[in-house]
């Protein structure tokens, strides 16, 4: 019962074993209302603000560093219930879920226009497009892995009928790839050209290469999503094309992150705070409906994180993450907007978790 270190979890596991699951107290609730309350009498830019100007009490602390430590152990993600959301307005609950992120570590920008908090909703965006992205649309999406040790979903609305949250543990589908066909071990180590989808930054070319399974050390590091591989071998003719054993890999990989014995859904509440540790999880979302009243519509806030005694990983994951010794900053999607303020903010928040960040420090855009 439970998730094993070496070979991840399945369904049943998850099933039955809610260790993975902090549901908050009253006591730690209150935390959060008076953090946020101090906040708003701040009044401070988010860029501007530091862990005391979202002042939660140390037993309040605990329940989001809980969560945080359960996602970097066995389980690779974690589930926090209770967040007051019904009672806050959208900006509350936007500043809150800010302050959160605080504790949790270093906010990584998420797209083009460098944004470093985003908006999960509906707003009209393509997915399958050149350039199209997930979070701005209904779609089902692709199984995917985003940029940063975690992704954080708080959950303030659900949609009508569906945008159930999928997750499988990329960890039991590389064992299982290796035992449907052994010779996909070593594909799962080559480099495989990813598109940036003109989110790169300033000097970067736009795609790099990153193998879908590599380790240091011990430590197992997960790389996967099949729109920006697509979308890399359709924009880039200079890029290898994929030879028949990567096409096969790639079959059987996504044959196994839906199967029902892998993949775990998760209805997100209001309330919820889903954290996902990207190197040994891959999620995905199913299409949904949404309420005709606009604030009732489906919505989540989004942050990608770099957390606080992070692992080393495979140098092999550089030309994505930048750093990746163990305690660096790294991670995100740098994009074309990058400003001042973000980057006085990421130092500063770097230096806070005890994070190496000369990397971003030196090559700032």
């Amino acid at each position: 019962m439970g998730a094993d270190p070496k070979t991840g979890w399945r369904v049943s596991d998850v099933e039955q074993d809610d260790s993975w699951q902090v549901r908050l107290t009253q006591t730690q609730i209150d935390g959060f209302h008076a953090a946020l309350d101090h906040a708003k009498r701040q009044g401070k830019e988010m860029l501007e603000m530091t862990q005391a100007d979202f002042p939660l009490p140390a037993v309040s602390q605990e329940a989001l560093l809980q969560a945080r430590a359960i996602s970097q152990g066995p389980w690779g993600f974690a589930l926090l219930k209770g967040l007051p959301v019904d009672q806050w307005s959208e900006d509350d609950s936007r500043l809150a879920y800010w302050g959160m992120g605080l504790y949790l570590g270093v906010a990584r920008p998420q797209n083009i226009n460098s944004d470093y908090m985003t908006d999960v909703r509906d707003a009209g965006g393509q997915y399958k497009v050149k350039g199209g992205r997930g979070y701005n649309t209904r779609a089902a999406l692709d199984f995917h892995i985003d940029s940063g040790d975690i992704v954080g979903l708080m959950c303030r609305r659900t949609a009508k009928t569906g945008g159930q949250s999928k997750i499988t543990s990329s960890k039991a589908v590389y064992h299982a790839a290796k035992q449907i066909d052994p010779r996909l071990d070593d594909i799962m180590r080559q480099p495989l050209a990813f598109s940036w989808q003109s989110a790169m930054a300033k000097d970067d070319p736009p795609y790099y290469f990153c193998p879908v399974v590599d380790f240091k050390d011990d430590y197992f590091a997960f790389r996967f999503n099949l729109k920006n591989i697509v979308a890399a071998q359709r924009d880039f003719p200079e890029i290898a094309r994929l030879t028949d054993d990567q096409n096969r890999m790639i079959e059987v990989l996504e044959s196994l992150f839906p199967d029902p014995d892998y993949c775990f859904s998760m209805e997100l509440e209001p309330g919820d705070l889903q954290i996902v540790n990207n190197y040994h999880v891959i999620h995905s979302r199913t299409e949904f409906e949404d309420h005709d009243d606009p604030d009732m519509k489906r919505h989540l806030f989004r942050l990608w994180l770099c957390v606080p005694n992070c692992a080393a990983i495979p140098d092999s994951w550089a030309s994505q993450t930048k750093q990746t010794a163990a305690n660096t900053l790294r991670g995100g999607l740098r994009g074309s907007h990058v400003s001042d303020s973000f980057l006085a903010f990421e130092q500063r928040q770097a230096q806070a978790h005890g994070l190496d960040g000369s990397y971003y420090r030196h090559n700032p855009h």
